[in-house]
């Protein structure tokens, strides 16, 4: 098993490399941001282990950048920040988990071999209907090869219809489900079906009356 690691501390570093060789893994070392994203666009890696403050480039534009890249190497990111908010933000641009420092070392190596058996299981396939293509993982949409910009709503709107795009979805069981039935007026969908409309295209939502709708694409 091959991991970067990317971190400015030499000593965490010299640590960390020889703390997990000796538990079998294969480490590279990268000891900034610039360095650390092209190694890890370059090669193969199992996991990295990636600190949020760096020379050049921080941590959080490193996995940016990774995810932009359609590099989905698992990250565990390092922080001597444990605020919430310092979580959130890791893995919001895509990050797989969160150590704060200081650590123990048997920490992080359980943290990363739970990485590793993630990883294992397969992504989920890219759904498409007609020219409409949905990947789950990454959330991004096209049409026609063109990338579509959605808020995290409408993709989630989008993503039930295109899984049940062999029948008509009705308006209570997609708000049901997309808005997590917390109350919100039926009403709600019709507003979030004529925003994907505006965006994908009139005839990408088709409406059956007295029933609800279907994804065309």
């Amino acid at each position: 098993m091959r991991v970067l690691v990317v971190d400015d501390e030499r000593g965490l570093v010299r640590a960390l490399k020889r703390g997990l060789t000796a538990e079998g893994f294969v480490v590279d070392v990268a000891l900034d941001g610039d360095t650390g994203l092209e190694l890890a666009s370059e090669n193969d890696y199992d996991a990295i282990v990636l600190d949020v403050m760096l020379p050049r480039r921080n941590g959080y534009d490193v996995v940016t950048a990774l995810r932009e890249r359609d590099v989905w190497t698992p990250v565990l990111m390092l922080s001597a920040k444990d605020g919430e908010y310092d979580v959130a933000d890791g893995l919001d641009v895509g990050a797989d988990d969160y150590l704060t420092k200081p650590f123990a070392f048997v920490v992080l190596v359980s943290r990363l071999r739970a990485l590793l058996r993630r990883q294992m299981q397969a992504r989920p396939p890219i759904l498409t209907v007609g020219e409409i293509a949905l990947d789950p993982s990454t959330r991004k949409v096209t049409r026609a090869g063109e990338s579509v910009p959605l808020t995290a709503r409408e993709v989630a709107l989008l993503e039930y219809l295109m899984h049940h795009a062999d029948r008509v979805v009705g308006k209570v069981e997609l708000r049901d489900h997309v808005w997590d039935g917390d109350g919100d007026d039926v009403n709600v969908v019709e507003v979030y079906v004529s925003y994907l409309r505006r965006k994908l295209g009139r005839e990408s939502v088709e409406t059956v009356r007295g029933a609800g709708y279907r994804v065309a694409g």
